[in-house]
């Protein structure tokens, strides 16, 4: 009997390693739902149903096969009691640390993240986007930063790549990181509660065009492999994301354990598909602000097309831009992707 395929079996077949009928689109399409809502990113973050009216009117009018529900890269920053700015237009974004040091850390407390207002917007919004949605849209419920790049928003980035080169702050910092592992995986669990098909973190402070792949391997890595198998206690599948060029920390990512990776257009497509082959799904890359945003139709097919080719021996992989699609995006765009991607090769 032939397989009926919806959004979301398409993406488990992927998970699974299996061939669906065409391949499948994720859209990590915060921003642009939002403006195409006509809401700012102000009245969108705090108001969980017209979080799940953003996705539900662009699903309905793209036709794409996953959600990537997401707010920003600030929520859990302020959840664990960094200075956080709301701007009108744009994803609120931390604006300081709270350790004026790592000494700092001897008087950190764990968080109870449902006393924060926006990981309880999240949260609704996941809620109500799986019960609009139930298994024909997969939704991937976001949650926030990784271990790595929540410890920089709490340092700040410039003090915090000081701490690791600083063999006395070390144990300090492993500590921290510790702390900030409890956190997001928290969050995890939080999220897996609300019924959202897979979770997944970014970490791009981590990513190889900032930190050295020893320091990576160090600082990150470890504290990676503890979220993704949080992840999968739960039953949950899980994605990585990490900006930039990741070329040089690819088998370490693959070895997190993570389901897949959703990768930055700056990685090599080539050299990435050799090293998630049969073991992870690959999601991603185009250019989201060079081609998506920039670019003409018949060039965002032309990638999208490209990006197939590479792709076309393995079922493991999900269309998407490499990282957030800016809210400038041209809806011809994203129909011209999405239509190489139905048509195939």
């Amino acid at each position: 009997m032939e397989t009926y395929y919806n959004g979301y079996r398409r993406i488990a077949a992927a998970l699974r390693g299996e061939r669906p009928d065409v391949v499948p689109v994720m859209l990590h399409n915060f921003m642009l739902a939002a403006r195409e809502a006509g809401l700012s990113m102000r009245e969108y973050r705090g108001d969980a149903r017209a979080i799940a009216r953003c996705f539900i009117e662009s699903v309905e009018r793209y036709g794409y096969d996953g959600v990537v529900l997401d707010i920003d890269t600030a929520t859990l920053s302020g959840a664990v009691g960094v200075p956080v700015e709301y701007p009108e237009d744009v994803p609120a974004r931390y604006i300081a640390g709270n350790l004026p040091s790592l000494e700092a850390v001897d008087d950190l407390h764990p968080v109870d993240l449902l006393q924060h207002s926006g990981v309880q917007v999240w949260l609704e919004a996941s809620r109500l986007l799986k019960k609009h949605f139930g298994d024909e849209v997969y939704l991937r419920g976001n949650c926030d930063q990784a271990p790595y790049s929540l410890a920089a928003s709490m340092r700040t980035p410039e003090a915090w790549m000081m701490d690791l080169m600083d063999p006395a702050s070390q144990e300090r910092a492993h500590r921290l990181l510790d702390y900030c592992t409890q956190a997001t995986a928290s969050f995890i669990r939080l999220m897996a509660q609300t019924g959202a098909h897979m979770v997944s973190n970014g970490d791009s402070w981590a990513g190889s065009d900032l930190i050295s792949p020893r320091l990576y391997r160090e600082f990150a890595l470890p504290y990676e492999r503890r979220i993704v198998a949080a992840a999968h206690e739960l039953g949950k599948p899980y994605f990585l994301h990490i900006c930039g060029k990741t070329d040089r920390i690819l088998a370490d990512m693959v070895s997190t354990g993570a389901d897949g990776l959703e990768l930055d257009y700056k990685t090599d497509m080539r050299l990435a598909r050799q090293a998630l082959d049969g073991r992870a799904v690959f999601i991603g890359n185009l250019d989201p602000s060079g081609v998506l945003a920039a670019g003409t139709p018949k060039l965002v097919a032309e990638k999208t097309r490209e990006l197939l080719r590479v792709f076309a021996g393995t079922p493991r992989f999900i269309l998407n831009a490499g990282c957030a699609i800016p809210s400038t995006t041209p809806p011809e765009n994203i129909r011209a992707m999405i239509a190489a991607a139905r048509e195939g090769l």
